[in-house]
């Protein structure tokens, strides 16, 4: 399951809407206890792959702001849990491409739809090395709180 608030959840479609039709992304920190990804802060990131190939259906998180929310982390009980990305004009289910860049074991991913009329559908899936070789992501439910 992830638990994440309706704040993060708005801040999330917002962020796949200001990027349509290219794709948003950022990171998730959290805590992961219990098999509960429990999101405590939604960071949102560049999306380097549209510098780099000019691509719609690409994302990739910026490495700077990576390492420092990994520094950021250091000596709290949170950690970097996951990420978001949007899917622009598509479905908010993981695609092929979603699964060959899933090298972050354990992680889970949140996908927002997003068409030229705003956000829709939000999924979340959690990618497991046994999961990843034999499905893929693994759906998980969705646990929504209303205070930060």
């Amino acid at each position: 399951m992830i638990r994440l608030t309706r704040k993060a959840l708005r801040a999330i479609s917002a962020a796949g809407e200001a990027a349509w039709p290219f794709e948003a992304c950022g990171l998730l920190v959290g805590r992961l206890g219990a098999g509960i990804y429990d999101v405590t802060r939604v960071v949102p990131s560049r999306n380097v792959a549209i510098d780099a190939t000019g691509r719609k259906d690409r994302f990739e998180i910026d490495p700077k702001l990576r390492f420092d929310v990994m520094r950021a982390c250091e000596g709290t009980e949170d950690a970097i849990i996951g990420h978001y990305h949007s899917h622009p004009d598509h479905p908010a289910e993981p695609s092929r491409t979603d699964l060959a860049m899933a090298w972050d074991k354990d992680f889970v991913w949140v996908i927002v739809a997003v068409t030229k009329d705003g956000a829709g559908a939000v999924t979340a899936g959690a990618v497991t090395a046994h999961v990843v070789a034999e499905h893929g992501f693994q759906a998980i439910p969705m646990e929504l709180r209303d205070a930060d």
